[in-house]
């Protein structure tokens, strides 16, 4: 399933940089789940920008769903065409957040030592 995910996952992130629906913001494909039987593949993407075009964008990507569909069919040509169910993935966002928590605590405790990352040194 593992190459069936990552072939839908890359067939999408494709099609979903040709769409021309304006609602349809910048969009990353993060990763697809696509079910045993192959009925039905959710989506994973994270969306550049506020609540109000992460919203637009979900509704734009699943107007679209029926072209990227016929995408799938046409390129990878499985048994069956997997039905497209788009789903925020935040964990793009929340990294970010991590990182500016991180980088904060830094600027506001400079005596803290730095970690360097190597395992050696603990």
């Amino acid at each position: 399933m593992r190459r069936v995910n990552e072939s839908v996952r890359a067939v999408v992130a494709e099609g979903v940089g040709e769409l021309k629906d304006p609602r349809i913001g910048i969009v990353t494909v993060t990763g697809v789940r696509v079910t045993p039987d192959l009925q039905e593949a959710t989506v994973y993407v994270s969306v550049f920008g506020n609540e109000k075009k992460r919203r637009a964008s979900l509704a734009g990507l699943e107007s679209a769903h029926g072209v990227l569909q016929a995408r799938i069919n046409r390129e990878l040509r499985l048994r069956r065409t997997p039905t497209l169910v788009f789903s925020y993935d935040g964990s793009v966002e929340r990294g970010v957040q991590m990182t500016k928590l991180i980088e904060d605590l830094a600027t506001e405790h400079p005596e803290l030592p730095e970690d360097d990352g190597d395992p050696a040194d603990d």
